[in-house]
């Protein structure tokens, strides 16, 4: 799983469902410090597959409060919802691999299910799929004028025939991480029944599509991966290293989301959000807390996150 002697190339990919706040400007200071210490390209693409979800003018706002505190992609912006094309093909070919299956399941047939077996989950807890539609041999063929099905990923029978119980990878900020992904997840959604591909999907097959060799994300994306490395391989396609970053947390000790009051960075101090950034990061040097020029203070973060994590390459970008 490892990435050879392929040039780095990492991105931020945030949702444009609102605004940066503190918790996603770390996620973003730590990608791009990244990219910088091992003189890479630093992309930023607009995860805004889940159109529902997204609100408008957010991904451009976004855009702002990134160049405010100095963060600048080296290539165009990619906007993921003008990509489903590629999230088709890689369906199609799932598809015709037969690791992927119809499911007509509604959230409540599966809350249900889970109740049956005495395994309904938590408030907040991964519903891990039942198995409801999983096909015994062979996919079924689908009637044209059914409802749209959502797709699932064939977890069980891939790990089966793999014999990857376990998925294992190496985080480097984390360290060793395994999951058995067929109990923590089970088949997971690959397209929903609303036509909608998934994040598991649509990440996979982007940065596989733009050359990342190194995914910098948060903590709370970690349990993500191993559905990632599955898809990766179940597709043919390179797995990045990954690096997850501490989460910044709200009042209530979650992490901190639009959904729990989260606030819009005000970029009128671009620097005394990057240094409270680094702080989580734990960049918390005297070099870095006295300097007081945004252009001198990313050079000295790189050099601090060089010494930690880079390979001594230093950039011109900054």
């Amino acid at each position: 799983m490892g990435n050879g002697t392929r040039r780095y190339i990492g991105r931020f990919a945030p949702s444009p469902t609102g605004p940066l706040h503190a918790g996603s400007l770390v996620a973003a200071l730590a990608s791009w410090l990244d990219a910088r210490a091992h003189g890479g390209t630093w992309l930023v693409r607009m995860e805004d597959i889940d159109q529902p979800r997204c609100v408008p003018g957010a991904g451009d706002t976004i855009l702002s409060q990134l160049a405010a505190c100095g963060l600048h992609p080296d290539q165009p912006v990619v906007w993921q919802s003008q990509r489903t094309a590629l999230c088709q093909q890689a369906l199609a070919l799932l598809q015709a691999q037969q690791w992927v299956y119809p499911c007509t399941c509604s959230r409540k047939d599966i809350l249900t299910a889970l109740q049956t077996l005495g395994q309904a989950p938590a408030r907040h807890e991964e519903r891990v799929y039942p198995g409801t539609c999983r096909p015994i041999s062979a996919p079924p063929k689908l009637n044209p004028s059914a409802k749209h099905p959502t797709w699932r990923f064939n977890t069980t029978a891939y790990v089966s025939t793999h014999q990857l119980q376990l998925v294992h990878w190496e985080d480097r900020w984390l360290g060793p991480q395994q999951q058995n992904v067929t109990e923590a997840v089970g088949d997971f959604a690959l397209q929903r029944s609303d036509a909608y591909f998934t994040y598991q999907l649509a990440v996979v097959v982007d940065d596989s599509q733009q050359g990342v060799t190194h995914v910098v994300r948060g903590a709370d994306l970690a349990d993500n991966t191993a559905r990632q490395i599955l898809l990766q391989q179940a597709l043919n396609l390179p797995t990045p290293q990954y690096l997850h970053t501490p989460l910044v947390l709200g009042e209530d000790g979650a992490k901190l989301s639009k959904q729990n009051g989260a606030t819009a960075l005000d970029t009128s101090d671009p620097l005394k959000l990057l240094k409270t950034a680094a702080q989580t990061l734990g960049l918390q040097t005297e070099a870095l807390a006295n300097t007081t020029s945004l252009h001198d203070w990313l050079h000295a973060a790189v050099l601090q996150w060089t010494a930690r994590f880079g390979h001594n390459i230093m950039s011109d970008k900054i």
